[in-house]
């Protein structure tokens, strides 16, 4: 049985989905082919279970203040149990409303396996049958995204020894935890089970955690952690991992550092030292599409080397986020559709999921002495912002980066509680080339986190309100 479409969609992560619904609304005949579950791994393995568990355990790690807030609950506790039941329910909300959105869009959905046979044509295998078919189409979108990436190593397939898929099916118990690898993965757990009262310890190769975030932020997201009972060792590289026969079900792990040896012992080890494509399966014999580093490789348009087959998201590497595949392929409908894209992909977000958030789009300060810009930078310390007095936040700053000359907004980092709502309007300025002075000019509510925004800008300006002047 054949079935022609204008677009099949393989992938029905933010990329894959979202691509589909946009082409369906230009009025583009749309197949979606999803293999396992509607969301991808951002819903189902990433983005929203990390976030509800981390929900959790800001409640909880915030009863410690209930006395000096005025509160009382004798003997609080956790049930991990019900917070992993109801990431669950969340997840099946969520995915119930992206099929309502589909079906609602006249998009045909397909779970299986889908295999390019060549141009325009996939073999999809169904899941719940021994089915086979073959479905043609004048375009095809690969949004496959990617899978943790498992370092070949003595002791790697041990019991306890977890991906970040494995720690989030909620199927294991452990008190101390072990994640080797310090990025924003390790760090969003590490945050989860330190507020919950765990023992655990980081294991990073580079000099520092979050090593791709500005310097200052990643020094005061270690300090927070380390706040909260967290161990970082950094400079640190996982050599093997054994059984300790003699402490039952513990594990001895083997660390190099410089020239020194570390023996750290945990009951499970969370293994997120990075992901890598995931086109297992994806292609027939005899179709071949170029890659970089084992990620799918395409042009400005996302058009791979083979005409008519694009890709987005995490299969094509870069900047490995929900927001930015969505962005991706929103642009490849609307440019099937002959559109003009509709948004403007200058400037990405990033943000980290700790507590405080952590949130940054644009040029870091060290990007702009490399680049030999001449710039001024503004910071404003939200020890001085009446939320963050008033809700006991943590250590947290708002630092704007802008063109000395013309004022023109570089970039912007936030450790700061509600970061990632508030980096969205640093965003919009940077894509639309706006200025410090014209940020400045909104006027921001009172008491907000937002107020930060506006000394933090004031500061590259002629001062900040609330900070002391500068000697």
């Amino acid at each position: 049985m054949e079935e022609k479409y204008q677009l099949i969609v393989i992938g029905a992560g933010p990329g894959g989905y979202e691509a589909a619904i946009r082409a369906a609304q230009l009025g583009i005949k749309t197949a979606l082919v999803e293999e396992n579950e509607l969301g991808g791994t951002c819903l189902n393995r990433g983005c929203i279970p990390t976030k509800t568990l981390l929900h959790s355990s800001n409640l909880y790690y915030e009863s410690n203040n209930f006395k000096e807030l005025g509160l009382k609950i004798d003997g609080i506790s956790y049930d991990l149990g019900r917070l992993y039941e109801r990431k669950n329910e969340v997840v099946e909300k969520i995915q119930s409303g992206i099929g309502a959105l589909l079906k609602a869009n006249k998009i045909d959905v397909y779970y299986g396996r889908g295999v390019i046979e060549g141009p325009g044509k996939v073999k999809l295998f169904l899941k719940e049958s021994e089915e086979v078919r073959l479905l043609e189409a004048d375009n095809l979108l690969l949004a496959t995204g990617s899978k943790p990436l498992v370092p070949n190593i003595p002791g790697i397939d041990l019991d306890y020894v977890m991906t970040s898929d494995d720690l989030l099916a909620g199927k294991k118990d452990f008190n101390k935890l072990i994640i080797v690898g310090g990025g924003v993965i390790g760090c969003e757990f590490a945050t989860i089970f330190t507020q919950l009262g765990m023992e655990v310890e980081i294991v990073e190769a580079a000099d520092r955690i979050l090593p791709s975030l500005d310097k200052e932020i990643s020094q005061s997201a270690a300090m927070n952690l380390k706040k909260k009972g967290a161990i970082i060792h950094t400079k640190s590289k996982l050599e093997r991992i054994e059984k300790d026969e003699e402490h039952g079900r513990t594990l001895k792990l083997t660390v190099s550092a410089a020239d020194k040896i570390k023996e750290l012992t945990a009951d499970a080890v969370l293994i997120c030292i990075g992901r890598k494509a995931n086109v297992d399966n994806l292609l027939s014999a005899g179709v071949t599409l170029e890659c970089e580093k084992g990620w799918i490789k395409t042009d400005e348009r996302f058009m791979t080397n083979i005409s008519g087959i694009y890709a987005v998201g995490d299969v094509t590497g870069g900047i490995q986020l929900a927001h930015n595949a969505s962005a991706q392929g929103i642009t490849v409908a609307e440019l099937i559709a002959g559109s003009e894209p509709t948004i403007n992909r200058k400037s990405i977000p990033s943000c980290v999921y700790m507590n405080p958030e952590i949130a940054s789009v644009g040029l870091t300060e060290e990007d702009a002495k490399k680049s030999e810009i001449d710039f001024v930078t503004g910071k404003y310390p939200m020890s001085g912002n009446c939320k963050t007095l008033l809700s006991m936040d943590e250590r947290s700053y708002i630092k704007v980066i802008a063109e000395k000359e013309s004022g023109k907004l570089l970039g912007a980092q936030i450790i700061c509680a509600r970061a990632t709502d508030m980096i969205g309007e640093f965003s919009l300025a940077i894509a639309n080339g706006l200025t410090a002075e014209e940020m400045h000019t909104a006027v921001r509510p009172h008491p907000t986190y937002e107020e930060g925004i506006t000394e933090a800008l004031a500061d590259t300006l002629t001062g900040a309100i609330h900070l002391m002047p500068r000697k």
